[in-house]
This record gives structure tokens, sequence and C-alpha cells, in this order.
């Protein structure tokens, strides 16, 4: 999961899509949390989250990460050079960086960015990106 996925349950939750996602991560994190699902953690969701400005926020977040997260354990210069290429194509910075540690893990993607998902499809990146409601549909969590 991206961190606009784990953020997910933070956001005003008035749009039924909000809420839906929300119930979503929730879902997920209780699979994880029970140690049915991995939620696997790069270096780009620790800075992400130290750069969050709400103190509440920032702190649930780091704690799921150190409770719950796995580090990922990747080629450090194939997964650069990925996110090299990604960025090229018009991939923002940290997204190419959590899509490359992704993909040299061989884990799905999660995130609620619409326009980062599309990216995803446009340029064919080698696994699973969805939503959080698509991925507990393809998962089958209940």
């Amino acid at each position: 999961m991206d961190v606009c996925a784990l953020s997910r349950p933070f956001d005003d939750q008035h749009p039924l899509r909000i809420r839906l996602e929300t119930d979503a991560v929730n879902l997920i994190l209780a699979h994880v949390k029970q140690g049915r699902s991995v939620l696997l953690v790069s270096p780009v969701h620790r800075r992400e989250i130290a750069a969050i400005p709400d103190g509440y926020e920032r702190t649930a977040l780091q704690t799921i990460l150190d409770q719950y997260g796995v580090p990922t354990e990747v080629d450090g210069v194939a997964t650069r050079q990925r996110a090299e290429d990604l960025v090229a194509v018009g991939f923002g910075v940290a997204d190419a960086a959590h899509m490359a540690f992704a993909e040299q893990s061989g884990a799905s993607f999660i995130s609620c960015d619409d326009k980062l998902l599309k990216k995803c499809g446009r340029f064919g990146v080698g696994i699973w990106c969805g939503n959080p409601v698509a991925y507990c549909e393809k998962e089958g969590l209940r």
C-alpha cells in the first residue's frame, strides 16, 4: 500500500468513495494484523510519513509500519534503475520509488491515486495495481 492508501482513514469520510476505500484499507490492515497478509514497507514509506504535518496521523501511520510492516528486500541497484526509468516516463519520484520496490518484491500495489493507477496501466508495470476496494475483491477479503 502506498501512503495515500494508508492515510485514507484520516481523510474526510463524507464522500462515499472515501468511506468505501477506508473500510477496504481497514480490512486489509486487519488481515495484516492477523498474519494473513503482508504489508511490505520501503524507505519511501518512512520518508513520506515523516513529512505528514498532522502529528496524530503521522504517529499512527509510523506505528502501523513499526508493528506490522515488513521491510522490502530488493536489489537496490535494480530498484533504483527501475525508479529512474519510471520517472523518465512521467511518474513522480516517490510514486516511481514505490512502484519499483513493489515490482522488485513481486507485491500487489494498492493506491487511492487514480492518476497513478492509470499510469501504471499505461506503462505496463509488471504487477497488479489497483485501489483498496479492488484489492479486497481480488483477494476475496471479508
